[in-house]
């Protein structure tokens, strides 16, 4: 049984969601189907690639990973199915797959890429402002149902990215931004563990900056400082974060997406 995970911007109110499952399962009924999420901020983009890169590990090889994050829906832009090392990819070619792609080229692993063009893979009627629905829920239900890559379309090798920051080395730092806050308010940075390298072996040492704010030292868990401290660790996906023990960082902060963060040795 194949499993194919669905991340969209649409929320949970409208039924969209369900009727894509609707879709899926009409075509491949043995399909296991996995929400990553519906709460994407509206177009965002650069969200939908993070999350989807930090998600895609933790499914099987074959997975299928279908995501609706799509501004551009009923212009020129591109719908795409691609295979990046075991895994598959449904949905716009926007720039979505940028960091999931980027981590696949760095390991070597095989990558291919089609436009979804073949009438036969889509519903009867497609509308201007559905290929959720239209197009990729569909073509993920194919994909399932064991039709092959190569039956979709052309292939093409120049799929979209996106420019994301990248955290810069100083001579006693790394200087990077907020890229992420999640639900619980916890402010994430894009300045990974590999970054901070030995650091972390006395991460006690490392002084986080989060605008500006100076927090002393960083921790491993919640539970080494009282409710209400700001504490800087490294998130379960390795993403350097500040977070406050049962509370938010974000509210205490003020934080936004973009804000400075600095690891300081």
């Amino acid at each position: 049984m194949t499993t194919i995970t669905l991340m969209t911007d649409f929320g949970i109110k409208d039924g969209n969601v369900g009727v894509m499952k609707g879709v899926i399962w009409n075509i491949a009924p043995e399909a296991h189907i996995a929400d990553l999420s519906h709460m994407i901020g509206p177009q965002n983009i650069p969200e939908a690639a993070l999350i989807l890169s930090r998600s895609v590990p933790y499914f099987p090889p074959g997975a299928i990973h279908m995501v609706v994050v799509d501004p551009g829906v009923g212009t020129a832009r591109r719908p795409m199915a691609a295979r990046i090392g075991d895994a598959f990819y449904v949905g716009p070619d926007n720039g979505i797959i940028t960091i999931w792609l980027e981590r696949a080229l760095e390991e070597d692993r095989t990558c291919e890429f089609v436009e979804l063009q073949e009438p036969k893979y889509r519903l009867p009627v497609v509308s201007h402002v559905f290929h959720g629905r239209d197009i990729f829920s569909p073509a993920a239900g194919h994909l399932a149902a064991g039709a092959p890559l190569s039956a979709f379309g052309s292939a093409f090798n120049d799929p979209v990215k996106i420019e994301l920051p990248k955290p810069t080395r100083t001579q006693h730092s790394f200087k990077g931004e907020v890229i992420h806050i999640d639900h619980f308010g916890n402010v994430s940075s894009n300045i990974r563990q590999e970054h901070l390298g030995e650091a972390l072996k006395h991460k006690e040492k490392i002084n986080v900056r989060v605008g500006d704010t100076m927090i002393k030292g960083m921790v491993d868990t919640f539970g080494e400082r009282p409710a209400g401290d700001l504490v800087a660790l490294i998130s379960s996906t390795g993403y350097l974060f500040a977070a406050v023990v049962n509370g938010s960082a974000a509210q205490m902060l003020g934080s936004k997406v973009g804000d400075v963060v600095e690891a300081i040795f």
